[in-house]
């Protein structure tokens, strides 16, 4: 049902509603308890309830919607989380469609939502003994309407760094035409990645799980190349012996493995 929005006249409001859970871990070493400790202190401030209600109202005012309410709240010991409401402008800004393709950048995003909403959650946590920390966040993004939330997938991405994105979408319920005929979709979906800029897919290891009968589609990312830096609190690769380069760097490959496959894996 390709560009189905420009064909399918419909009786009253369109029904649907499309929901896209995105889902992204930055994993993070220590060297010492008290450093995993003041790491995890400084990415619980850094994304307080007040920084993420900043970055939800960007997103809000780059993908074109009314916010109609705020709610938020800091959590103890670690973590924070914010709803908004949002609603749609009065008309649809031109060259904004379902059609499956990339999605726009942080600089040209527009969209336009109703009776939808923006919520994010944060999780931070450490390994009791390895000085590994990961921290997660997520983010659904709701819209019911013309409007697909995967148009806001490239500049979703592009707020983060993330070594491992996890995404799914689902279009949920029905819309009627002016005959009364059902529609439990409106635009056409093979894969997420369809909806990536291709710049970002070749940063990333990508896998798909879609169940296209029921409206479900599952893709989630892990980087390509890795730089040990990257992942140090505090600290240096130079400043470590070649073999705590070689044991850190195999610790945390094994972390964002599991991670991304969802399940413990045995190491050698």
């Amino acid at each position: 049902m390709k560009d189905a929005q420009e064909k399918i006249r419909l009786f009253g409001f369109n029904n649907l509603t499309k929901t896209l859970s995105f889902n992204i871990y930055d994993v993070c070493y220590a060297v010492t308890e008290a450093e995993v400790e003041e790491y995890m202190n400084y990415i619980d401030e850094e994304y307080n309830s007040d920084r993420l209600t900043h970055i939800l109202e960007d997103v809000a005012n780059i993908i074109g919607a009314n916010i109609l309410n705020i709610a938020k709240a800091d959590y103890e010991p670690l973590g924070a989380s914010v709803t908004i409401l949002i609603s749609e402008e009065a008309a649809a800004m031109p060259g904004v469609t379902n059609s499956e393709s990339p999605g726009p950048t942080p600089e040209t995003l527009v969209a336009h939502l109703d009776k939808s909403h923006l919520t994010v959650h944060t999780y931070p946590e450490a390994h009791p003994e390895k000085g590994l920390c990961t921290f997660r966040v997520d983010i659904d993004v709701s819209t019911c309407g013309m409007i697909s939330p995967l148009k806001a997938l490239n500049f979703l991405i592009h707020s983060f760094e993330s070594d491992i994105v996890i995404m799914d979408y689902r279009v949920r319920g029905f819309t009627r035409d002016t005959s009364g005929k059902k529609y439990f979709i409106d635009h056409e979906i093979n894969s997420i990645q369809n909806f990536i800029d291709e710049e970002i897919k070749d940063q990333y290891r990508m896998l798909d799980v879609n169940i296209y009968q029921e409206n479900l589609f599952h893709t989630k990312m892990m980087l390509n190349e890795t730089d040990l830096n990257d992942y140090l609190f505090k600290l240096n690769k130079k400043e470590l012996s070649d073999s705590d380069q070689d044991r850190i760097e195999e610790i945390i490959s094994h972390e964002i493995e599991e991670i991304f496959n969802g399940k413990e894996i045995k190491r050698n």
